[in-house]
């Protein structure tokens, strides 16, 4: 893994900069999410920085208030306190429909009746690519109704940005994707959307994330800008934790539970210090402190 050049990113940021850690209570947090927190709190407190606790439930479908309960109690138990929050996107519906009536004065949001089905059938799944929106519905004019998702309209811009961790990447989101999805036809707002939306209005200016992410950020680059983003965060994506299968670990899949692990009786330092070797931030799985993650990336 390459290292952190701390002083690159404090270059690039506010005097304090503000992350978030953004779990989605669809399911209990598992080592993983224990990685990306270790990244979010070390990297937040190395760079004498805060770290906002953000609730991204705009999937109404999926996120269950006892999950949310959960994971506040497990994030108490590991010592990871954020300074501000947390906010729930379930209480940003106002600012959402806002920001999207704004995009639509601007002729740049239409309506879009397809399914997922509509769109693999008609784009042709690749298999390892992201299937792109084919823009069936751009100009046939539909009107915005229940039953109908809203996209944006994107151009052929090329975005570039400099990752935290990656370094350069450019991306030209509406090859990757096509037209932005913003609204889905169940109403629920899309993560693309939200989160862009949210970290805007928040003040997030680092965004540190797992790598099966870095796709998204053009796109959120190119959003934000529409919406009076000119400077966009900094991006950093780490890498991820998979099971010797080569998946990722999953909440749906129970991949090892931080529940499962407290009942076991594997103390919040054991658990710490098991995710940072599994991250390769640490030679070894000694217990960890909160307080001892800012050295993993200052050396100290």
């Amino acid at each position: 893994m390459p290292p952190v050049a701390l002083g690159a990113l404090e270059a690039r940021l506010s005097r304090t900069p503000l992350t978030r850690f953004a779990p989605s209570p669809t399911g209990y947090l598992h080592l993983g999410h224990v990685v990306n927190a270790i990244w979010v709190w070390g990297l937040a407190r190395a760079l004498e920085g805060r770290v906002l606790l953000r609730i991204e439930d705009h999937d109404r479908g999926r996120c269950r208030p006892e999950y949310e309960t959960a994971l506040l109690e497990d994030l108490a138990w590991l010592g990871l306190v954020p300074d501000l929050g947390p906010t729930r996107q379930r209480d940003a519906a106002a600012m959402y429909f806002d920001t999207l009536a704004a995009l639509e004065q601007r002729g740049l949001v239409y309506a879009c009746d397809c399914s997922r089905r509509d769109i693999s059938r008609e784009a042709g799944d690749v298999p390892h690519l992201e299937t792109r929106y084919p823009g069936r519905c751009r100009d046939r004019g539909l009107a915005a109704e229940p039953g109908r998702g809203q996209r944006l309209r994107l151009d052929q811009q090329v975005e570039r940005f400099t990752d935290g961790l990656l370094g350069e990447q450019a991306q030209t989101p509406a090859l990757q994707c096509g037209d932005l999805l913003l609204r889905d036809r169940h109403g629920n707002w899309t993560y693309q959307f939200a989160v862009v939306v949210d970290d805007l209005r928040q003040g997030v200016d680092l965004v540190v994330r797992g790598a099966d992410l870095v796709s998204s950020t053009g796109r959120q680059i190119a959003l934000g800008r529409l919406l009076g983003r000119d400077e966009p965060p900094v991006y950093l994506h780490h890498p991820l934790l998979h099971r010797p299968d080569g998946a990722k670990l999953s909440k749906a899949a129970g991949d090892t539970g931080i529940r499962e692990l407290r009942a076991a009786g594997v103390s919040a330092a054991e658990v710490l210090g098991r995710a940072a070797e599994a991250a390769e931030l640490t030679a070894d799985a000694r217990p960890l402190r909160a307080d001892d993650l800012p050295r993993l990336f200052t050396g100290g």
